[in-house]
């Protein structure tokens, strides 16, 4: 049986694996995008992490073609009761301006619970800070949703600790409501975005942490060990700084590793994240059902101290 895990102080539940919603509509067509999502669930998945500007990077698309595929799959699937639904606002502009602005926030929210065919969103995040907004009415926009029905719980991505700490406090003071969960970009490589004072702001306050970017766009999966590697995907142009860099001796930890456990670098790489302090579930996104069952490994997947402590240090 899964073991879940309580996000932060609310009553939402996951196991120690997020599945990012990314690649949907996008890098994983709507048939496989389904096959995916369906067999996350059967393997004890219950959060799907998406956000309404994905994906308007690729030349043809606008945004929300994430949500749509999601939307499309719920409504054909009938499993809108197994999972929970994470979105975003703050990266897609349109009706309402740009960023926090409330009336962005009210505008997107509508348009994603459309996408999704969803009367709730779970999780809404505020996808990057807007210090354009003041933080009081960027919450009170919030608030209204939460007094709607139209959302369940609030959380912060892309915030630094002093801002995400000021909106905390404002939320004590004035009775408005307070983010309970983070998505900052965190892994075995990129790791001083996170650790220091915004991990012990979210330890301090019980702000439930789940990770993107857990795999390092691959890299930590050992898919990209030469140059020669760095045509092997579209996120292949973002590796060779890791390959120049620590990323060697963070492999080589891995591979250590990886032959005493039996276990993948992307589980070994996962469950390395799941086991830091403040973090919920790392995000990882699949683009096959073979991938996803890779993925899925690292739920179950515990490391030791030791362990723990060698690809902490391989890392530095």
């Amino acid at each position: 049986m899964t073991t879940l895990r309580r996000l932060g102080s609310t009553d939402l539940m996951t196991p120690p694996l997020v599945l990012g919603g990314n690649v949907f509509g996008w890098t994983a067509d709507a048939g496989e995008s389904h096959r995916i999502l369906d067999a996350f669930v059967a393997g004890g998945g219950t959060m799907i992490d998406t956000a309404d500007v994905y994906s308007a990077w690729v030349p043809g698309h606008k945004g929300g073609e994430s949500e749509t595929a999601i939307g499309d799959w719920l409504r054909a699937s009938g499993k809108r009761g197994q999972v929970l639904i994470a979105t975003k606002v703050g990266m897609l502009p349109g009706e309402g301006g740009e960023k926090l602005a409330p009336a962005r926030i009210a505008a997107a929210c509508e348009a994603s619970l459309k996408r999704l065919g969803v009367e709730t969103i779970d999780l809404y995040f505020a996808h990057q800070d807007d210090e354009a907004t003041p933080q009081e009415a960027v919450l009170e926009a919030f608030g209204k949703l939460i007094a709607g029905g139209k959302v369940r719980v609030i959380g912060a991505s892309n915030f630094h600790a002093g801002r995400l700490k000021s909106a905390l406090d404002l939320a004590r003071s004035h009775g408005l409501p307070h983010y309970h969960a983070l998505q900052p970009e965190y892994n075995l490589v990129s790791r001083h975005k996170f650790e220091g004072e915004l991990q012990d702001l979210c330890v301090e306050h019980n702000i439930g942490v789940v990770p993107y970017y857990g795999l390092a766009s691959g890299f930590l999966t050992g898919k990209y060990r030469s140059e020669a590697d760095l045509g092997k995907s579209v996120r292949g142009g973002r590796m060779p700084a890791l390959l120049t860099g620590k990323g060697a001796a963070m492999l080589a930890a891995m591979d250590a590793i990886a032959e005493e456990t039996g276990a993948t670098l992307a589980q070994i790489a996962l469950a390395w994240l799941a086991a830091q302090a403040g973090v919920t579930a790392p995000i990882a996104s699949a683009t096959s059902v073979a991938q996803l069952e890779e993925l899925l490994g690292a739920i179950t997947l515990t490391l030791s101290k030791d362990q723990l402590d060698r690809l902490t240090v391989a890392g530095v």
